[in-house]
């Protein structure tokens, strides 16, 4: 048996695998990921629906696209969760934040100006990748300092799209 703990942002979630099953919270979940060619591309089975899954990570921190939607996830095994207990997890960090393309690919439209504050989660700009338009979303609050993205540019995996201070 795995123990991890999973924060999306103030949701924390303890996962449990065995070879016969998935945990979530202690309850059974009817879960199956398979990596599907691209390194980062994974097809997920939840709860009998079928969904494309992209997961880029640096270290305990992973972005997850699926259905449109980005999620940050900070994973901890139970290991690392015993040698940082006495510490707070990680947060994001005060002043300047650069909010980042997670894939290659078009950028569709920016949904906010130089000046407009935020609220963490807020759609910033819209990327087309793989025929699928995904909102890249603030990871915080904050006003936005710059915007380096441009409707109709194309971009590389991590390129700073929005600048948040």
């Amino acid at each position: 048996m795995v123990k991890y703990f999973a924060r999306i942002g103030n949701n924390e979630y303890e996962v449990e695998i065995t070879d016969a099953q998935v945990l979530l919270d202690g309850e059974p979940v009817d879960v199956d990921i398979v990596r599907s060619g691209v390194p980062e591309l994974y097809s997920v089975l939840f709860g009998g629906q079928s969904h494309e899954m992209l997961v880029t990570s640096d270290r305990f921190n992973y972005t997850i696209l699926i259905r449109s939607e980005q999620f940050q996830v900070q994973v901890q095994d139970e290991r690392a969760r015993r040698l940082n207990q006495a510490r707070k997890l990680p947060t994001l960090p005060e002043g300047e934040l650069a909010i980042t393309a997670p894939i290659p690919g078009l950028v569709v439209k920016v949904l906010v100006n130089v000046g407009d504050p935020v609220e963490e989660g807020q759609p910033l700009v819209i990327l087309e990748a793989m025929k699928m338009e995904n909102e890249i979303r603030s990871m915080r609050a904050g006003v936005v300092r710059s915007i380096l993205a441009t409707p109709g540019q194309r971009v590389e995996q991590n390129a700073v799209l929005v600048v948040l201070e």
